[in-house]
């Protein structure tokens, strides 16, 4: 999935962890997630210090190496160099794609948080983003948003080329319309590790990306 050669976008659940702060939950929670299916895991913690988040970032490359799953790393790319791993995600006010490029190599996957902003999104892509998330869409209980991002956006930032991620808000019910205007990937949180059977509601999101649209 990195910008050089990626003819056809990945597809799927990318899933984003909670603030887990016990690091065995953390794993014993996500692996059967990843054995279910999960084309990218983001390693997300906004209440771990820094000894933790090398700890929980080391624990979660190991198991998503045991699934075959990208690893990318929430805001950090030295933490992503560090565990080695996949790429990094990286927000409004995050350090650049260019430096993030340089640290982690050309083959990295380098995803930029565009939010409702098309303008940002064609500079992202000019400047090697390897994919573009684009939301809220709906309201969030992760993370509080008052920007909303519309399925126009999503076709409209089709002419980038690149792999189009949607997030905010979204439950099985509500993404059937995002995934119709291009949205290759559905990015979740709480809806999933919140949910009284997270496997099941893993199940609901990608039976989204078989129904025709």
């Amino acid at each position: 999935m990195n910008h050089a050669s990626a003819p056809t976008p990945p597809r799927g659940v990318y899933l984003i962890t909670p603030d887990e702060p016990d690091t065995a939950r953390l794993l014993a929670r996500t692996a059967p997630l990843l054995a279910t299916g999960v084309t990218l895991l983001q390693y997300r913690n906004k209440t771990a210090d820094a000894p933790l988040r090398r700890a929980q970032a080391e624990a979660l490359q190991a198991l998503c190496a045991r699934y075959a799953t990208p690893l990318i790393i929430n805001d950090d790319p030295a933490l992503a160099q560090a565990v080695g791993a996949a790429g990094v995600h990286l927000g409004e006010d995050d350090e650049g794609i260019a430096a993030a490029r340089a640290l982690l190599g050309p083959t990295a996957i380098i995803g930029i948080s565009c939010y409702d902003d098309h303008a940002r999104a064609e500079r992202a892509a000019t400047a090697g983003a390897s994919y573009l998330a684009f939301g809220a869409f709906f309201a969030s209980n992760s993370k509080a948003t008052t920007r909303r991002a519309t399925p126009a956006l999503l076709r409209q930032s089709a002419a980038l080329g690149l792999p189009r991620v949607a997030i905010g808000g979204l439950t099985p019910d509500n993404v059937a319309p995002l995934i119709a205007a291009g949205a290759d990937l559905i990015a979740v949180i709480s809806s999933v590790y919140a949910a009284p059977d997270p496997v099941a509601t893993l199940h609901a999101y990608l039976d989204c990306f078989q129904e025709p649209a």
